[in-house]
């Protein structure tokens, strides 16, 4: 206990430059699972989170297999999975099935890769729980060129596809393209979570892609504002549970699953103090509000 709070050895570390890098790759990668989180949940989405993630972790193994960057090799994989994901679930009543087919999968080729890498046991670990001292400057670029490019497009289709996470009959009828936008918003999923392989792991990367959002759902309805906590929430899980790890040097992911699920917690704590402090509305005073609404 006296290691985790070891505040000297802390501000020794953040002196190291994996260090600052990976603080600036968290920082990254909160904004953007940060601003996608809301309509990950708003469109139920978090199985696909967890699928994707596997098949990212078998990218990333079969590039630590090949003497590759990580990075390359997961985000190939979870676009690969993102698109699969969307061809073979169609139909809604298929989908948590195809996911769970798809995630048995990868799961399954990516530990059999992992077998064949002669490499030290670390870099196998720290494809599913996540490892910092990996992230280098081409890590960071790499990155950076995809949160951009993700929060670029996602700024072109973000209005249609908000609506069609809403209401998507209404959507429909008014002519939003819903079966062009799915698959598009899969691939910026499967992007975004390719690149938590890294820093938090494929097992716990929905730490940062489901929970912050999930939390900020829970404290208010609008969509703005649930954007700005759950950015807010992903970067304080990310950048406190590196920040707390680096003394007793844990893995990062048990600190950032920490944090965020404690968010989460309080969020539903406040949201279950508003309802009971909310009066109660009668069916007649329901009614009577009904028919003033213009």
């Amino acid at each position: 206990m006296d290691k985790l709070f070891d505040f000297a050895l802390t501000a020794q570390l953040l002196q190291l430059d994996f260090v600052r890098n990976a603080l600036l790759a968290a920082a990254v990668l909160g904004l953007v699972a940060g601003v996608l989180g809301p309509l990950i949940i708003s469109r139920n989405m978090a199985f696909s989170v967890h699928g994707t993630s596997e098949l990212a972790f078998t990218g990333g193994a079969a590039a630590l297999l090949l003497g590759i960057g990580v990075g390359f090799g997961a985000l190939a994989g979870a676009v690969v999975a993102a698109l699969i994901l969307g061809l073979l679930s169609r139909r809604t009543s298929e989908h948590d099935s195809v996911i769970g087919a798809v995630l048995a999968f990868g799961l399954g080729l990516g530990v059999l890769l992992l077998w064949f890498y002669p490499g030290r046991m670390s870099n196998k670990f720290g494809l599913l729980v996540g490892q910092i001292v990996g992230v280098d400057f081409a890590s960071i670029l790499l990155l950076s060129v995809c949160a951009v490019l993700v929060l670029a497009v996602l700024a072109v289709i973000y209005r249609p596809l908000l609506f069609a996470s809403v209401d998507p009959e209404v959507a429909a009828a008014r002519g939003v393209p819903a079966r062009l936008l799915a698959p598009v918003f899969a691939v910026l999923v499967g992007v975004a979570t390719a690149l938590g392989v890294q820093t938090v792991g494929s097992l716990l990367v929905l730490a940062l892609m489901v929970t912050p959002a999930a939390a900020a759902c829970r404290v208010t309805a609008s969509p703005v504002r649930a954007t700005v906590l759950s950015v807010v929430f992903a970067e304080v899980s990310v950048l406190g549970g590196i920040v707390l790890s680096l003394a007793p040097g844990a893995p990062v992911s048990a600190f950032v699953t920490a944090i965020s699920f404690l968010i989460y917690l309080a969020c539903r704590v406040i949201s279950a103090v508003r309802t009971h402090r909310r009066p109660a509305t009668s069916p007649q005073q329901t009614r009577e509000l009904t028919l003033q609404t213009p």
